[in-house]
């Protein structure tokens, strides 16, 4: 059977629960809104299937954030109409240009703050539209838009809470192994140099990206989930810290003479052997030890040595991540948790989604004015929400088109109802009847990732058609009115997003030409907080590079190979500071000096023949290194391997760059 066709058939009992919890406080918020006689009981209904979510922590956040987002756009449209409500086309522009303004910081921002402003962008027009006939009514509008707002939030808020509660921090346990096992299968492939296609490493980076996501969450349940999501953020560290590790054992293990590989090879096998099926941190901790012991033999080669060493290292962190994977479990941190990973940024992308966005939204407010057609009301509403929602996002034309649907599904069912059924009932058990079968199986396919969209859309539009209220007007030309305005709202902000797009190449190029910005700065940054912030930008750009991996040419999947080549850099980079960080006196100067120029050189990115500066400024500090007075330490042999990886690492950067231009 189909997936699309079993959500509906034979639903998943946690999806069936998740129906029924959402019918019953949808139907708990209609009734309190039509008991309190509110303007709109049709917004409090909405609002639920909005908000809702199968975690109990994702329907607080998501309200809170919601709720937050809907007060600051009520108070932009009170503002705007006191401002402009004589003037219409100026109303209409600072109307779009607050739509701009919101999605341009969404696009910017991650998780609920990004929600909040989705909210605020369109509310505003949400409120500010209606009333630009009758501007001295929207003080009411607004105060009447936030009652029916919070009421449809403590309604799924409560449901969610006390009937078949799950919470987030309960899952998080399983999430974290699933994360933990992933990235260790990332691992084991680096250092197995398997096929070098994105697939596993793909998989665990998104594994980490999402439960970040899921550690957001259970931030709002209490003291125990909030020590859950702080060990998370531990656990995410460490993997990104694992990853690049594995890949820098890969790397120095290619440096190796053959007979020097021939002698790693057992401990590679040893340490490939560790990582399979379950891990056991003891037989790690076990084999570690014995590879610290061999790295000390002096009779070894300086590489090999740094091999071992490396080897060790990598068993470390693989210690330190079954470490942190438990301590979610338990909800008991051995040390502070690390600050939030993060993330990659793009001001110009955030621009042009914003000038996307609010250029959409003028495109229907020209329609409006130049047709006087009531019902393109309703298309400029749509056009808002669908740019606030969409905008910023890599494929919004798709995911307009998946809205579409949705409507398109909720136009003959609304029909339906009002038309056939509503007219002949009466009360409020045959109105729930009527409304709560459809809404009980888009509430299914909410529940369903491939399904949510287009049934989150039907259900959000089935409500705004019928529009339960006490006193109900079934007029099927206002509601075919209604419906074609949306579509054409909708319709027209899907066209533009077609055509207006950019291209993979040239946004893979910006990723790049970021990466190399941030490994200037990590010459900069404080050594403590190198990790989360290196790594979390890193494996966003990495994911955001492989989207369009398969759809490029070859010169364009270069761009993902320049990603790898760019975290290999930074991880041998943070791997000298920390081997230099102890540097005293002339030491200390070089490193100082060193750091420095390295910044500039690595800004401005890779380019053919820009690889012997580089080669320079290593030897410089190799030679001091060499008259140290701490002589052959540990550290000062380690920071010697390092500055060769680093060497190799950049001409291997440097030398492709020849085929398709620098970054």
């Amino acid at each position: 059977m189909r997936q699309s066709l079993k959500a509906f058939l034979a639903p998943d009992p946690l999806a069936l629960k998740f129906a029924i919890k959402t019918l019953l406080a949808g139907g708990l918020a209609l009734w309190c809104a039509l008991r309190f006689d509110l303007e709109q009981p049709q917004w409090a209904l909405m609002t639920v299937f909005i908000v809702s979510q199968p975690l109990s922590g994702m329907v607080i956040a998501k309200g809170i954030f919601r709720l937050l987002g809907t007060l600051v756009g009520t108070a932009m449209s009170v503002v705007m109409i006191a401002l402009f409500a004589q003037t219409p086309w100026l109303f209409l522009l600072v109307i779009s240009l607050w739509l701009g303004l919101c999605t341009a910081a969404s696009t910017t921002l991650r998780n609920h703050v990004s929600y909040a402003f989705v909210l605020a962008g369109y509310t505003a027009a949400i409120i500010g539209l209606p009333s630009i006939f009758q501007p001295l009514t929207v003080f009411d509008q607004a105060v009447a838009r936030c009652t029916e707002i919070c009421l449809g939030i403590l309604c799924a808020s409560v449901i969610s809470a006390t009937l078949w509660p799950r919470r987030v921090e309960a899952n998080l346990d399983k999430q974290a192994r699933a994360t933990w096992l992933a990235g260790m299968q990332a691992a084991r492939g680096e250092v197995a140099e398997e096929a070098r296609q994105p697939k596993s490493l793909l998989a665990a980076l998104g594994k980490i990206v999402e439960v970040d996501v899921q550690r957001d969450h259970a931030w709002f349940e209490g003291f125990r989930g909030r020590q859950r999501a702080r060990a998370l953020r531990v656990l995410s560290r460490d993997l990104l810290s694992l990853l690049r590790t594995a890949r820098g054992v890969a790397r120095q293990r290619n440096l190796l003479d053959s007979e020097d590989r021939q002698r790693l090879q057992p401990w590679i096998d040893e340490l490939l052997a560790c990582f399979d099926g379950e891990p056991d941190a003891a037989a790690m901790e076990a084999v570690r030890e014995r590879l610290g012991e061999v790295a000390r033999d002096p009779d070894l080669s300086n590489d090999l040595r740094y091999s071992l060493a490396r080897c060790s290292v990598l068993l470390r962190k693989a210690v330190d991540a079954e470490r942190s994977m438990r301590s979610v479990a338990s909800g008991e941190l051995d040390a502070s948790a690390p600050g939030n990973l993060s993330w990659h940024r793009d001001w110009l992308m955030a621009l042009f989604s914003g000038a996307r966005s609010a250029l959409a939204f003028l495109c229907m407010a020209a329609f409006w004015m130049a047709t006087a057609w009531p019902g393109a009301i309703s298309g400029m509403l749509l056009a808002a929400v669908i740019c606030s929602l969409f905008a910023g996002r890599d494929n919004p034309s798709a995911i307009g088109l998946s809205f579409l649907r949705g409507i398109l599904y909720a136009i003959p069912a609304a029909v339906v109802v009002t038309q056939w059924l509503l007219p002949q009932w009466s009360g409020f058990p045959l109105l729930c009847l009527a409304l709560g079968v459809p809404l009980f199986f888009a509430a299914l396919g909410m529940a369903t990732p491939i399904l949510a969209g287009t049934t989150t859309s039907f259900a959000i539009h089935f409500i705004t058609l019928v529009a339960p209220r006490n006193q109900m007007h079934y007029d099927l030309a206002v509601l075919l009115n209604s419906a074609q305005g949306v579509l054409i709202g909708v319709g027209s902000a899907v066209v533009l997003f077609r055509l207006l797009t950019l291209s993979p190449n040239w946004l893979n190029r910006r990723l790049i030409a970021a990466t190399c910005v941030d490994l200037g700065r990590l010459t900069r940054r404080p050594l403590a907080q190198a990790e989360n912030w290196f790594g979390g930008r890193m494996a966003d750009r990495l994911i955001r590079l492989a989207r369009h991996y398969t759809l490029l040419p070859e010169q364009g999947q270069q761009r993902w190979q320049d990603g790898l080549l760019a975290l290999d850099l930074g991880n041998e980079l943070i791997h000298l500071r920390a081997c230099l960080g102890n540097a005293r006196g002339t030491l200390r100067k070089a490193r100082e000096r060193f750091l420095g120029e390295l910044g500039d050189i690595l800004e401005a990115g890779p380019g053919a023949g820009r690889e012997g500066r580089l080669e320079t400024l290593c030897l410089s500090l190799e030679d001091t290194l060499g008259k140290d007075k701490s002589g052959e330490s540990e550290a000062n042999r380690l920071a010697r391997a390092a500055l060769v990886q680093l060497r190799h690492t950049w001409r291997q950067w440097c030398r492709p760059e020849e085929k398709h231009g620098v970054a």
